[in-house]
């Protein structure tokens, strides 16, 4: 028997009775960690490694687009499947990819086969949640807590991910240090790559320790989407929107910026991220108890618009340290919108829907987020490197505002 009283210690006791076996929270929480603390230094590493190979700003831009176009594919067909299929075998399946990934990309370096290895792997250039692990890690955790925890649960799972995509930024400094005491610069960052693929085997083994556990009981439905198909295709819309926009300054381009326009080190790129990851972990629960005083959409809405501003601003800041300042602020705001809009999709589907859904709204945000690098990495090499900046801080804030004018309405069960 489950002791439902002494599980995950900050869950209200209303959510005790639906919460998960504590282990098995505590490994799909040390799992998202591990990813994400891979994916921290991976994407301040990648236009480092790429240029190191000789690689041009807008060929780093292309690597981008295959990576995120790959990744769309992948969770479209883990949401197309992951409804009446084991949940862990699937989470498995993708740690393993995770781990041929990173050895991929430690020895290939031929520009065509990157893109390959860019589009079949793991690899993400944005330093986000954007993988095929998140429609299965969502639906998972969305299904062991009830509604009124649901938007606590999901900052939590938003905040471990923040601050170990924080931590792997600074990591990334790791090469710089090592060259400095006489280690070959592009082999130790080929290390760095062995050692993501090693936190693929980290991931395995503890994807490994969650419980077998069949799709969600009730009628079979015969498409993936059912009753909340219109709701999810609209949110995909627009989410898409926010990501096409999102990928004019995915974090791989970002330090390209930094690098190109203010000539910054790698080893104070990685400190900045770093305080960018940590400033955008601590926003998750703030933006959990806004929710609750003002509701998931405005809380959505009504921070990311001034981080839009922000971004905006620091395309025309004269100085490093005004740029890194404005970056700071956009990112003490711009990732309040990642529980909240988490949690409010899981909330205006139905249980079965879950993992499409989730996927659903992802794929298009990938598939968009896929083209812009490509657009981005051009402007770059054109010499237009404040366009990028501006065109995705424009673009988010159109969303924001059709986002608040078609969901408005449509309440979350928590707050009806």
């Amino acid at each position: 028997m489950i002791d439902h009283g002494h599980i995950t210690r900050g869950v209200a006791q209303d959510d005790a009775a639906r919460s998960p076996a504590a282990g098995s929270l505590i490994y799909l929480l040390s799992a998202r960690a591990v990813r994400d603390f891979g994916d921290g230094f991976v994407a301040v590493l990648l236009p480092v490694y790429l240029a190191a190979l000789g690689y041009s700003p807008f060929e780093v831009g292309a690597i981008a687009t295959s990576a995120l176009l790959g990744s769309a594919l992948l969770t479209l067909a883990i949401g197309m499947i992951g409804g009446p299929h084991d949940r862990r075998r699937l989470l498995l399946a993708g740690a393993s990819l995770m781990v041929a990934t990173g050895v991929a990309f430690a020895v290939v370096h031929e520009f065509a086969m990157l893109l390959v290895v860019a589009f079949a792997g793991t690899i993400n250039p944005s330093a986000g949640s954007v993988s095929i692990f998140v429609p299965l890690e969502h639906a998972v955790l969305s299904g062991e807590i009830a509604d009124r925890g649901r938007t606590r649960m999901f900052a939590r799972y938003s905040l471990i991910g923040a601050l170990s995509a924080a931590c792997g930024a600074l990591a990334a400094a790791i090469p710089a240090y090592l060259a400095d005491v006489g280690v070959d610069r592009l082999a130790a960052i080929k290390a760095m790559f062995v050692f993501y693929a090693l936190l693929g085997v980290t991931g395995c083994l503890l994807y490994a320790r969650l419980p077998r556990r069949a799709a969600p009981t009730g009628p079979v439905q015969s498409a993936a989407l059912g009753p909340s198909r219109h709701i999810v295709y609209r949110l995909a819309a627009l989410f898409s929107l926010d990501a096409f926009a999102g990928g004019f300054v995915v974090q791989s381009l970002l330090a390209l910026w930094l690098f190109e326009r203010f000539d910054m080190s790698l080893s104070a790129a990685s400190l900045f991220f770093f305080w960018s990851g940590l400033l955008s972990a601590f926003s998750f629960p703030v933006a959990a108890w806004l929710s609750r005083h003002v509701g998931l959409i405005n809380t959505m809405v009504f921070t990311h618009i001034p981080s839009s501003v922000c971004l905006m601003l620091a395309a025309f800041a004269p100085t490093l340290p005004l740029a890194l300042g404005l970056l700071l602020v956009r990112a003490a705001l711009s990732q309040m919108d990642v529980p909240t809009r988490s949690s409010y999709v899981m909330a205006v589907v139905t249980e079965g829907e879950r993992p499409a859904a989730a996927s659903f709204t992802s794929v298009p945000r990938s598939l968009a987020a896929a083209a812009s690098p490509a657009l981005a990495g051009a402007l770059f090499a054109a010499s237009f490197q404040a366009l990028p900046l501006l065109i995705c801080g424009t673009l988010k804030i159109l969303y924001d505002l059709l986002v608040l004018v078609q969901f408005r309405r449509l309440k979350p069960p928590e707050e009806q």
